[in-house]
């Protein structure tokens, strides 16, 4: 795309805000309602190209996955991808996964690979250990699997997810250590909520017997990602900023950001933080690093490599536009934060966290001034936040 908006620096963000309902809750509950035995009902969905997929997805397969040969087209919504190439390998048909370019590079071998072992047919259509995929469906076998932990938690969570349907009961042993756990943690308070049980032996191994999900009325938290945004904002600018609708004791590992933040004081100074709970929430770290007294480095971002892009290297990329020095590992990035916010025009890399992070550097704090930043691509937000840069503006339009 070619668009592009410009956030001229401003010294006033303050309001009040309920955030959208959170992406992982979301997709999870829609795939997990799909599955289950009666109607569920869901307050507080999010509204946004991720879940647009899974519930244009779900739609397609019909009741019950009663559609035995479709084609899906995901995007580049992970959570879609790895929970329907576990979820459609239970029933018996015919199916083709796609996304976008992006999403055909990330990787998915490692959950193929799993899958394989219950007795699944799963192909690859374009680059081996990637998407696009074709799924002959004829149901999981259970037993004994393994699965790697160091890649992306949501391998994990789609065999846990389809686990109750296999026709033994299965366990699963993570090889190596596993990383975003809280999303792991989500997915079985979620499956218990839809009354499977899941015994969990301290996140190396995992047994879940055979069983079927019972419909449910819920509520979806507000994600509290999209909140980290506008926790950064209130302690950039020292503005009046409330957010309504993240559960602090909830599911989601990413409100361990008001931590950070309570460590970086009011004063901004940089810190060493170890991220590997709320690997996220904690891009919006690299931000308030800029306005900091002292250098910050972020460390168990590993996963941040498959994500919607390298995040590890487009962030360094950006941050030094903007002025800042950054040392990145295959692990970690160090900020150094620069003398004054330089303008600068930010890629996106049609990654919607980008996107909001970089607008976060167009504000003022007491520490120092933002700048003129063009985001390129706005519309990247659609993913989990459409119409975050409309309450952004309404922020920082308003004097107290």
């Amino acid at each position: 795309m070619n668009s592009q908006l410009v956030l001229k620096p401003t010294s006033h963000f303050n309001g009040e805000i309920k955030v959208p309902g959170s992406k992982s809750i979301s997709n999870r509950v829609l795939l997990i309602g799909a599955l289950a035995e009666g109607e569920s009902k869901f307050i507080g969905i999010l509204e946004s190209e991720d879940t647009r997929y899974m519930r244009e997805a779900l739609e397609k397969l019909g009741k019950n996955f009663s559609n035995e040969k479709v084609e899906l087209f995901l995007g580049n919504a992970g959570t879609a991808m790895r929970s329907l190439t576990a979820a459609l390998c239970l029933k018996n048909g015919e199916y083709i996964l796609r996304g976008e370019p992006r999403m055909h590079e990330r990787p998915i071998k490692d959950l193929v690979d799993a899958l394989r072992t219950l007795g699944a047919n799963i192909e690859y259509l374009g680059n081996e250990g990637c998407p696009p995929l074709k799924i002959k469906a004829n149901g999981l076998n259970g037993g004994v699997v393994h699965i790697k932990g160091n890649i992306s938690s949501q391998f994990l969570s789609a065999l846990l997810i389809a686990a109750p349907y296999c026709r033994e009961p299965l366990e699963i042993i993570v090889d190596g250590e596993l990383i975003s756990r809280p999303y792991v943690y989500m997915t079985i308070r979620l499956m218990e909520k839809f009354g499977i049980k899941v015994d969990n032996n301290d996140y190396k191994s995992f047994k879940v017997e055979k069983g079927v999900y019972k419909a449910q009325n819920l509520e979806i938290e507000g994600d509290a990602s999209s909140a980290s945004y506008f926790w950064a904002a209130k302690a950039i600018t020292k503005g009046n900023v409330v957010v309504k609708g993240v559960d602090k004791n909830g599911l989601q590992g990413d409100v361990k950001f008001l931590e950070v933040l309570e460590k970086i004081g009011e004063d901004l100074n940089g810190i060493t933080i170890d991220a590997t709970l709320f690997p996220d929430a904690a891009m919006t770290i690299c931000p308030i690093a800029c306005y900091a007294k002292g250098k910050t480095k972020i460390t168990g971002i590993a996963s941040w490599k498959v994500k919607e892009t390298d995040r590890i290297s487009a962030m360094a990329n950006e941050l030094r536009k903007v002025g800042a020095e950054v040392i990145t590992g295959d692990d970690f990035i160090e900020i150094t934060p620069p003398k004054e916010i330089l303008p600068a025009t930010i890629e996106t890399y049609n990654d919607h966290r980008m996107a909001m992070c970089f607008s976060l550097l167009s504000l003022n704090s007491p520490n120092k001034n933002g700048a003129e930043i063009t985001i390129l691509n706005p519309e990247c937000v659609n993913k989990t936040f459409p119409n975050y840069f409309t309450e952004f503006k309404r922020f920082s339009a308003t004097l107290q």
